[in-house]
């Protein structure tokens, strides 16, 4: 079995952003929502369309940046102190 990186997605209320893919990209992630409607941890067979992927995706992304991180800590510390 396929382990994805992704679980199950939340419904929220979507933000429009326009945002243009490549061909290849796209493709990627119509597939990647196939499997995790077919395999993914509470997959209901139903794939899942790319834009409901993207958002989970970025976040993964971004909490796995551990650079990001420890810049965001010193970010919010700094605010911290200027208030």
């Amino acid at each position: 079995m396929t382990k994805l990186k992704l679980g199950p997605l939340a419904d929220d209320t979507p933000v429009k952003l326009a945002v243009e893919l490549p061909a290849s990209l796209h493709r990627d992630l119509v597939l990647y929502g196939e499997l995790l409607g077919r395999i993914g941890p509470g997959g209901t067979g139903a794939a899942v369309p790319p834009q409901k992927l993207v958002v989970p995706m970025l976040e993964r992304f971004l909490a796995s940046d551990r650079g990001f991180a420890k810049a965001q800590r010193n970010v919010s510390a700094g605010r911290q102190l200027g208030d």
